[in-house]
């Protein structure tokens, strides 16, 4: 079995002539959890994209759990969860039936009122999802990235609009389930999630990469006292 979850290699991506992502690599172990931070539009959705198979790349390559996604996208898929920031639901669907349609897609799928529970919107599965405010529909989201017991987790941009205590209910159930063993890949805004979740980061700035290493050691090496403080040091203020 692979140590390594994810291994992106070289990736370039170009939209109308301005590249988005420029020539981005790294690789994340199985267990760990892997931050790409960087200000809108520095390429941090364009690269889960790409390693997702929904966008070819101009250039560069990547596995997922030692597979080409291209060619083995069921496999791929019966093994990961993926929750982006913006998911489409059918009309009239409840937050049950979502659930229930979601896990169907996956041999040995969650038990759904466990996951509800562990995130705070078990009282609310048979309400409508079009009824959800922001936050609760962002944490379905993330339950449905769960769902399917998967050994690798993608979240992009996971707590936005969540209140601080939604947020911190979220951290507390991702760490939980980062100690079973779950590898996860995040983005975010919050440097506060990333210092209380990441092993490693990586920061890029118009799809380059700035730096990357141990959240401990960034903000050691920068000289300043958190990882917010570290983040503007060293993108420039």
């Amino acid at each position: 079995m692979s140590e390594k979850c994810i291994v992106a290699s070289n990736l370039a991506k170009s939209f109308n002539g301005r590249k988005v992502v420029d020539n981005l690599s790294f690789s994340i172990k199985r267990g760990e959890v892997y931050g790409l931070l960087g200000h809108n539009g520095a390429g941090k959705s364009t690269t889960i994209n790409i390693i997702l198979g929904i966008l070819k790349p101009d250039e560069g390559k990547t596995t997922i759990l030692g597979l080409n996604v291209h060619d083995n996208r069921r496999k791929v898929f019966e093994r990961v969860g993926v929750q982006l920031q913006q998911t489409e639901y059918q009309n009239n669907i409840t937050v049950l039936d979502a659930c229930i349609e979601y896990g169907s897609l996956y041999k040995n799928s969650a038990n759904i009122d466990d996951l509800l529970q562990k995130f705070g919107i078990h009282h609310l599965k048979k309400s409508l999802v079009s009824k959800l405010s922001g936050g609760e529909r962002q944490k379905l989201s993330v339950v449905l990235a769960l769902i399917g017991n998967p050994e690798l987790v993608f979240l992009d941009e996971l707590t936005t609009g969540l209140d601080v205590a939604s947020r911190r209910e979220v951290w507390s159930c991702l760490k939980k389930l980062k100690e079973k063993g779950l590898t996860i890949f995040l983005t975010t805004h919050y440097m506060e999630e990333a210092e209380a979740l990441c092993d490693r980061i990586m920061l890029i700035k118009e799809g380059k990469t700035v730096v990357e290493g141990k959240v401990d050691d960034l903000i050691v090496d920068s000289g300043k006292k958190n990882l917010e403080e570290a983040y503007l040091y060293y993108m420039g203020g």
